[in-house]
């Protein structure tokens, strides 16, 4: 008697797929199992297990988790707008501006009356009528603000600290540095951080075309999500000469350590490594780990941040897998996007037939290839 088959995980989320296909067909579940040449009882334990549903289904479940996740949004806000109203009965809003700011809140957003939002803040309605001093021309802070505001635009990168060294030791004036810092934030004078600059990576040679196999190797990530939400994280690279596909990683997230781990792995497979690594700017490809395993063997070419047209042959095998692949397809388990992803790349190395390789597919183009690589001089008048 012949011993029992033991299917991976990876087989059995490809039958299931395979079983999904027959039963759109119309084949009833016997059929399906003899086809897949397993039992009617196993095929049914593989579908609880591994949660296999059709793609129908898993879109809708998707969108219920979102709408679920939607309203659960608004429940949170509803029940913050409740403790704020619950903070405001306690009597902890101290200073008038901030039980005029209050009131408003009440008015605008629970829709309550002046009379009533006054009396549950606490504030009497002649005082929110009235009009802060410093909205009326006997503000005794009047001539400070003009100063204020007279050293905010002479200095626009300076803060309230700076503005108070400047009234106590160059003005003479003795002044409070608590009221300082009220005032310069009532007359909204704080400084703004200035945004970050995006680092860029330095590469290690200059642009190169790839005019053989392993001259260039382009490499770059993309994002999808899983129907419970939780995000997916893919690494692809292609040899710009021949288009093959050289590397999968599908996890929910990949560290430069990791991506180093499967390079060392997919130059092994291949032979050595590329002279030249394209890539953009993205804080795994530009981290000092790379660059350290990098350094001697393999060359780096950063493209400049924003200009993804510079990393064409990668940002159209990714455009391509999206379309074909991605969009396609909801993902019940990582597993099962792990396995149709990888597929999906073979697929493309052994099938797809590309025109600008007179469509021939990457491997058997690479196959016959004879190109070597012929470096171009540049020299400067």
């Amino acid at each position: 008697m012949a011993g029992r088959k033991r299917h991976s995980a990876e087989d059995i989320v490809r039958k299931l797929r395979r079983a999904d296909e027959l039963a759109a067909q119309g084949k009833t579940g016997e059929e399906i199992a003899a086809d897949l040449e397993v039992s009617a009882a196993t095929l049914y334990n593989w579908r609880r297990q591994y949660g296999g549903m059709d793609a129908d289904a898993a879109k809708e479940l998707k969108e219920l988790r979102e709408q679920n996740g939607r309203l659960k949004r608004l429940l949170a806000d509803a029940e913050l707008e409740k403790d704020a109203l619950r903070e405001i009965a306690k009597g902890k809003i101290l200073s008038p501006t901030a039980k005029r700011a209050a009131i408003d809140m009440l008015k605008d957003v629970m829709n309550m009356s002046e009379r009533k939002a006054c009396k549950v803040v606490g504030l009497a309605r002649s005082a929110y009528r009235q009009l802060p001093q410093a909205q009326t021309p006997a503000d005794p802070d009047a001539g400070l603000r003009e100063q204020l505001r007279t050293y905010a635009r002479q200095n626009p990168r300076h803060g309230f600290r700076r503005a108070w060294a400047w009234l106590r030791f160059d003005e003479g004036d003795t002044v409070n540095k608590k009221k300082v810092h009220r005032l310069w934030k009532e007359e909204g004078l704080q400084v703004r951080r200035a945004p970050r600059r995006k680092r860029a990576g330095q590469s290690s040679v200059p642009i190169v075309a790839a005019d053989a196999p392993k001259v260039v190797w382009a490499l770059d990530f993309q994002f999808d999500s899983t129907v419970d939400g939780h995000k997916i994280k893919i690494a692809s690279m292609v040899d710009e000469h021949t288009r093959l596909s050289l590397l999968n990683i599908v996890d929910r997230s990949i560290t430069a350590d990791r991506l180093i781990e499967e390079l060392e792995k997919t130059f092994a497979i291949w032979g050595g490594p590329p002279m030249v690594l394209r890539m953009d700017n993205g804080p795994e490809f530009i981290s000092e780990a790379l660059q350290a395993f990098c350094a001697g063997s393999v060359g780096i070419s950063y493209i400049p941040p924003g200009t993804p047209w510079n990393n064409g042959f990668i940002e159209s095998f990714n455009n391509r897998l999206r379309d074909e692949c991605l969009n396609r397809n909801c993902w019940p388990t990582l597993l099962e996007a792990r396995v149709v992803i990888g597929d999906f790349k073979d697929d493309h190395n052994h099938r797809h037939r590309h025109s600008a390789l007179g469509y021939r597919t990457p491997a058997e183009y690479a196959a016959g290839c004879t190109h070597r690589h012929h470096p171009v001089g540049c020299e400067i008048d």
